[in-house]
């Protein structure tokens, strides 16, 4: 059998190497833990709230105040444009509907203007204030 010396100081360094290593880890996966709880509460609540503007037809509504604002701010033109330029850089036979919302998806959701999401989020807010249980 091999059997090594090993001093003293080896030995409370290893200890201490491998306690620190342990506390970390352990640190880690309760960090992760607990970011796995918070953004399960964020999912569920985002599903509850989805629901509840889907229950009460305000969804359709939102949807068709979105549209008609894009539509009136020029992001629908902005976004055929992109359209456009991911086809010629491509080219005709060679783009997919992938490419294409690869290639847009980006920089058409940078494009929407923040007067377009400030009203929509007030919207949502004001619906969700009126509606809550």
């Amino acid at each position: 059998m091999f059997s090594v010396k090993m001093s003293s100081e080896y030995c409370v360094f290893m200890y201490v190497a491998l306690a620190v290593r342990a506390r970390n880890y352990v640190a880690f996966n309760r960090s992760r833990f607990l970011f796995q709880i918070n953004m399960s509460k964020e999912s569920q609540m985002r599903a509850a709230i989805n629901q509840k503007l889907i229950e009460m037809g305000e969804r359709e509504r939102l949807k068709e105040l979105l549209r008609a604002k894009l539509i009136e701010c020029g992001w629908r033109d902005q976004v055929k444009a992109l359209c456009k330029e991911v086809i010629k850089e491509k080219g005709l036979e060679n783009v997919t509907v992938e490419d294409l919302v690869a290639g847009v998806t980006p920089k058409g959701r940078a494009l929407v203007p923040d007067s377009v999401k400030k009203e929509l989020l007030q919207r949502i807010k004001a619906f969700l204030s009126q509606h809550s249980t």
